[in-house]
């Protein structure tokens, strides 16, 4: 997935609604897709950067070999202020999100993303597969990003309890992802992170992707 990238000008200006946190400002994305799992996500983002993520189970996707799901996930959650302070940008810079984001293309099916706002100025939403307006797309991207990072975080505490071979795998699997960016907001699986970095009864890879992972997640 793209990393979310706005023009310095567009965040410097509306970065004091972040810097202040007034958490009657909210951004809300509720992803929708019954053809895998989870079928269904919400991620909920106060201008403070705390939040709230749920997932809901759905169908595996055809030919998967992921041993451990992530089942139901229901956590709060931080995210860093250079991420909130875009996010927030974004929403001011598309008038709230009252604006068509859908760009009714011909495109391969990625799944329902709706974007919301609320806060003391107003409020608005718009739902899109795929759409045309690059900032738009690239928020979709970023925040589906953000719940991969946290779903990731819920398997390798399942394999950390249930399969400590496993962790290698999908350690190796994280790190791929935090590289290329279809991982983001790494800040938000610090515990887990911390626990395996501490294990001395998991692998030294291990150990030494979960170290790395969080001084990313530090800087």
């Amino acid at each position: 997935m793209k990393t979310l990238a706005l023009a310095s000008a567009i965040a410097l200006a509306f970065a004091g609604t972040a810097v202040r946190g007034d958490q009657n400002a909210v951004v809300q994305v509720d992803f929708t897709d019954d053809q895998i799992s989870p079928s269904h996500w919400t991620l909920t983002l106060h201008s403070d950067g705390s939040g709230h993520f749920i997932s809901e189970m759905g169908k595996a996707p055809e030919g998967s070999t992921q041993a451990i799901d992530a089942s139901n996930v229901d956590r709060d959650l931080q995210l860093s202020t250079g991420f909130t302070t875009r996010v927030f940008a974004v929403a001011q810079h598309h008038r709230l999100f009252n604006e068509g984001c859908e760009s009714h293309l011909k495109v391969a099916f990625q799944g329902w993303k709706k974007l919301s706002y609320t806060g003391p100025e107003g409020s608005g939403s718009c739902t899109f597969n795929y759409s045309k307006d690059k900032e738009i797309e690239e928020l979709g991207d970023s925040f589906g990003a953000v719940a991969e990072t946290i779903l990731e975080g819920a398997r390798l505490e399942k394999l950390l309890q249930h399969d400590r071979l496993g962790l290698d795998r999908e350690m190796e699997y994280l790190f791929d992802a935090a590289g290329s960016g279809r991982a983001q907001e790494i800040c938000t699986i610090r515990k887990i992170l911390v626990r395996l970095a501490d294990d001395d009864e998991v692998l030294e890879r291990v150990r030494k992707r979960a170290r790395l992972l969080l001084a990313q997640a530090g800087s």
